[in-house]
């Protein structure tokens, strides 16, 4: 018996000796995990981020090797009509917010990174140029508080009633391993209107640069208004930018001098105008042109445009110069039998030759 209770004794020190590194394995990892959370400002934002990618799929990126490409940047305007929904509503009504609240609470939270905007208009995509939102909010007045750590802005402290504008950059390429011609958004950057206490024209702000690649996932989330007269008539954020409903002028385009059209126009008002028509023009007619001329690209293509009218009427043109031929060759041909000479009489000699063999 003290012997049983000896190999027991025994047993359960080893256990609980073996037991032992586990449990602080455990410990360990926990704590790790715990600093984690607090250097990111207690949010999970990678874990997050990754499972909204794997739950929504994005689009792939533009490809390196393709043989045209064109970089645009367009000023999208809210107050337009094919854009207002991206301002509706200003501020949050239940689970519906608009573009830059929705952009905004992202990038507080730590799930999307945001670049900076500067002077020079240009975009760089790096981490040197990455921006904490703590630094956007004091630089442009929003008023928050920190509390343990974290950001917290009041829906009503968000300035998403004087976001109006949006600088977007898009790529318009052609894709040769599939023969598509495609336009693609590559980043997003907010333009904030404030006025002055004079009460002037309202001076615009650009905000930070997105990167479209890194929000693409969360605007799966999130819908857009696209009519004013049928309320139902919704899609998501992101086939709204991928289907590239939105209107916008082009201020910029990617060139070696790195000027704007502004520049490149001497601020000329009417010279702009027509350089941006030119580009617009220029993009549609690659577009159009691409595999050829799209009149008539093949037989079957020039059969199918036929107009159905014009083949009725080319039909019955038809019959009556036949029935005309018809009715010249009947009066020709009585003519000629009427002068023709007399035939030799069926009871004339016939002379016929026979060829023997030999």
């Amino acid at each position: 018996m003290k012997r049983v209770l000896f190999l027991l004794t025994i047993v359960l020190v080893a256990g609980a000796v073996m037991a032992q590194p586990k449990a602080r394995r455990v410990q360990q990892q926990q704590q790790q995990q715990a600093e984690q959370q607090k250097k990111s400002g207690g949010s999970s934002s990678s874990t997050m981020s990754r499972r909204a990618q794997i739950s929504f799929p994005t689009s792939l990126d533009v490809p390196e090797d393709v043989v045209w490409r064109r970089d645009i940047y367009r000023e999208i305007n809210l107050e337009d009509d094919p854009n207002s929904g991206l301002y509706f509503p200003v501020e949050p009504q239940g689970k519906q917010v608009n573009l830059f609240t929705y952009l905004f609470k992202l990038a507080q939270n730590g799930y999307i990174p945001v670049y900076e905007y500067p002077t020079d208009g240009s975009d760089v995509f790096e981490d040197a140029s990455k921006v904490e939102m703590k630094t956007i909010l004091d630089n442009y007045h929003i008023f928050y508080e920190e509390q343990n750590g974290k950001l917290k802005v009041d829906n009503s402290d968000i300035p998403s009633a004087e976001v109006k504008k949006y600088y977007l950059k898009e790529s318009a390429y052609y894709d040769q391993a599939n023969s598509s011609f495609r336009i693609k958004v590559l980043a997003l950057c907010p333009i904030m209107l404030r006025e002055d206490d004079f009460g002037g024209e309202a001076t615009q702000y650009p905000l930070f640069w997105v990167k479209y690649s890194d929000l693409e996932p969360f605007l799966n989330r999130q819908t857009v208004m696209t009519s004013s007269l049928n309320n139902a008539a919704t899609m998501s954020m992101d086939d709204y930018f991928t289907m590239n409903k939105y209107k916008g002028k082009i201020y910029k385009t990617t060139n070696m001098l790195g000027k704007t059209l502004a520049q490149i126009c001497d601020g000329d008002t009417t010279k702009l105008t027509a350089e941006q028509k030119r580009i617009e023009a220029e993009l549609e007619a690659f577009r159009k042109n691409i595999f050829g001329d799209p009149a008539k690209r093949d037989s079957l293509d020039s059969i199918a445009n036929v107009n159905p009218q014009n083949v009725k009427a080319a039909k019955k043109v038809k019959v009556q110069k036949a029935k005309q031929n018809s009715a010249r060759r009947t009066k020709v041909s009585g003519t000629k039998t009427k002068n023709s000479p007399a035939t030799p009489s069926s009871g004339s000699a016939r002379v016929t030759v026979r060829r023997e063999r030999h």
